[in-house]
């Protein structure tokens, strides 16, 4: 059988820079970080920074009714994103019903905050205070079981945890069914809300955030030569995927995917052969990419890893490609964040226009990358978006402009 072109038909976008398309959009076009001191941890738990969402209420979205009880946060940033997706799309939870559809959702963390506090519960008051509802809705199947409650669905359901790639590889994974016809319409993307005690507290130790809360805004520095470490933020992203015979409108096609491991602590050893993979699946050269959406955290040894795995995807001509990081200005959302970077990039796509990198400011000679602090209008077709998380992982998908 002949494989189906994909398109993205709807985006909903949750994250510290804007709720729904517009405002998600809008957000990140501004040269503004949304890094701040965070303080709900306890002061006995020294400094944190984060990017966050502040006033976040489900209800705005869907009647609680219709939601498994005692849904978790990253559970509930997946339904408003779905929602907001289908919206975008124009299509009702009726006609998703309708047809062979599926929902697949990433994560990288299971929901921290309610197993903690069940942790902290049963050391205070012994084995009764253990809540069995967290089997249900703690783990990383809770958002795809939400989305498909909240829809009265019946779609098939797929979970990903892959660390940080977690929200790329299901917006991949999706495709894949669209491609090959094993469903007509797919809801996908990644959710994740870290932003509790645990595990903030080791992300600190393993110096993957800041030990200070001094200058938050100024903490997620992407390629910049004085950056330290990444942010910690919390988000989601969902999107609406559809064949190309689809009579929506779409924002991109996702031509290729690809995934790859790390090999001998090779760090983003893996983001090459990953590249490689998705550019083979879109039949592109490298010299057919205009454009690339960055990992690039901030942290001083991922930044330049990564710099060195897109020189040798593009030897010669890395200088002449814009590239964009995201992460100054939202923070890295774990699992959710390649699915962010993705909507930013056929965001992007659509209006012809850059995202600033925000807080990059002093070029660093070791990773020389044609970024900019502003807003960009740069006509493009083919955008390179990448991913890396902890264990070595690593994915990469071609956006190409419907």
């Amino acid at each position: 059988m002949r494989r189906r072109r994909v398109k993205i038909t709807g985006i909903g976008p949750v994250t510290p820079a804007g709720i729904g398309r517009e405002e998600f959009w809008k957000g990140i076009l501004e040269p503004v970080s949304r890094v701040r001191a965070y303080r709900d941890l306890g002061e006995e738990n020294g400094s944190f920074v984060a990017a966050y969402i502040d006033n976040f209420k489900i209800e705005a979205f869907i009647s609680r009714k219709q939601l498994p009880k005692g849904a978790s946060r990253q559970s509930l940033f997946a339904v408003a994103g779905a929602v907001l997706a289908l919206r975008d799309a124009g299509i009702s939870s009726e006609e998703f019903n309708r047809n062979q559809c599926a929902i697949v959702s990433g994560s990288s963390l299971m929901d921290f905050s309610t197993i903690g506090n069940s942790i902290e519960a049963v050391h205070r008051r012994g084995a009764r205070a253990a809540q069995p509802r967290l089997v249900y809705t703690a783990n990383v199947t809770g958002p795809q079981e939400a989305i498909g409650q909240a829809l009265g669905s019946s779609a098939r359901t797929m979970s990903l945890q892959s660390a940080c790639c977690s929200g790329l590889d299901a917006v991949g994974y999706a495709a894949n069914l669209i491609a090959t016809g094993a469903a007509e319409i797919a809801l996908c993307g990644g959710t994740e809300t870290p932003l509790s005690r645990f595990p903030m507290l080791e992300f600190r130790n393993a110096e993957l955030t800041p030990a200070t809360s001094e200058m938050p805004e100024r903490m997620a520095r992407p390629f910049d030569l004085w950056r330290t470490t990444g942010v910690i933020s919390e988000g989601a992203c969902m999107f609406v995927l559809e064949p190309e015979t689809s009579p929506r409108q779409g924002y991109s096609f996702i031509s290729g995917y690809g995934f790859a491991t790390d090999e001998n602590d090779d760090l983003c050893g893996g983001m090459g052969p990953s590249a490689r993979l998705a550019l083979a699946d879109a039949q592109m050269r490298p010299s057919q990419v205009d454009t690339i959406n960055a990992w690039a955290p901030g942290h001083k040894l991922i930044d330049q890893a990564e710099f060195d795995a897109v020189s040798n995807i593009f030897p010669g001509i890395l200088a002449e490609i814009p590239v964009v990081s995201i992460k100054g200005s939202i923070g890295m959302a774990l699992g959710a964040a390649g699915a962010i970077q993705t909507g930013a990039a056929a965001l992007a796509q659509r209006f012809g226009l850059l995202p600033p990198t925000v807080n990059w400011q002093y070029v660093d000679p070791s990773c020389p990358m044609n970024l900019s602090p502003s807003v960009r209008a740069v006509e493009h077709r083919v955008t390179l978006v990448n991913a890396h998380g902890l264990g070595g992982m690593n994915a990469c998908l071609i956006l190409e402009k419907c």
